[in-house]
């Protein structure tokens, strides 16, 4: 009996590590599923002080642990981590629990300047990430984008042109002022959200939106479906240059 006790105290010893580490496992993958986005949105604020995001073209979330935007009343982009929750989501499409949100550089489109297009706007090459964040959706393009970036370098200059082809109205360029950075072996990422209001209303009707910037390898171009999007209440035009996961402006 004493040799079976020994034994079974080793087993249960044996199985509650076994437990254990699986307990840890799971919160090892909880905690790194939570560290990164599963989800790219809109915040939009209401009139009375609250907000909601919007995931896509259609979806609205509401945010059942935050009860004011943390950008104020500001119409940002913003990447997030999320849960979904069955609470009652009223007028909205569900409830999430957010995790963790952070914005990204959102910005109306740039006026054309004409000559001074290339001095003060920039021809400086990037590449366009095919990435599930580069998309157009809810009436913004949002670019993940990369070019040479030193640490010690002034901010870059980034911004989306349109009316450049006469022949096509939703065609707009992307455009990159590295203000001399532009050599040395550092490469760096970058988001930008731009807001696309400026472009003639599609009716709702999907059309080609036309993207074209100029790479390491020359000019280059991709197309997006894209929507006029429908009107939210209370509509809030208001854009803030936010943040940016590099230095740009």
């Amino acid at each position: 009996m004493s040799s079976f006790l020994k034994k079974g105290g080793i087993v249960v010893a044996i199985v509650g590590s076994i437990v254990g580490l699986q307990s840890c496992l799971d919160d090892d993958n909880n905690y790194y599923e939570m560290m990164y986005p599963n989800a790219l949105v809109t915040v939009k604020p209401n009139a009375d002080g609250s907000f909601f995001l919007q995931l896509d073209d259609s979806t609205t979330l509401l945010p059942t642990n935050m009860a004011s935007s943390p950008y104020g009343s500001k119409e940002v982009r913003a990447l997030t981590n999320f849960e979904f929750t069955e609470d009652e989501s009223g007028i909205y499409d569900r409830v999430v629990y957010i995790n963790w949100m952070d914005s990204i550089l959102t910005k109306p489109m740039a006026a054309d300047l004409g000559e001074q297009n290339d001095s003060i706007y920039g021809t400086d090459p990037v590449e366009i990430l095919n990435d599930w964040v580069t998309i157009a959706e809810d009436g913004y393009l949002t670019l993940r984008f990369a070019s040479i970036w030193t640490n010690n370098s002034k901010p870059h200059f980034v911004n989306l042109l349109s009316g450049r082809n006469p022949d096509d109205p939703y065609e707009v360029e992307f455009r990159h002022n590295a203000y001399g950075d532009v050599t040395g072996p550092d490469y760096g990422w970058g988001m930008v959200a731009f807001k696309l209001d400026s472009l003639p209303d599609t009716q709702g009707e999907i059309v080609k939106l036309t993207l074209k910037w100029k790479s390491f390898e020359g000019t280059k171009s991709t197309q997006f479906d894209y929507c006029t999007r429908e009107s939210t209440v209370p509509q809030n035009s208001s854009i803030a240059d936010v943040r940016s996961t590099m230095r740009m402006k």
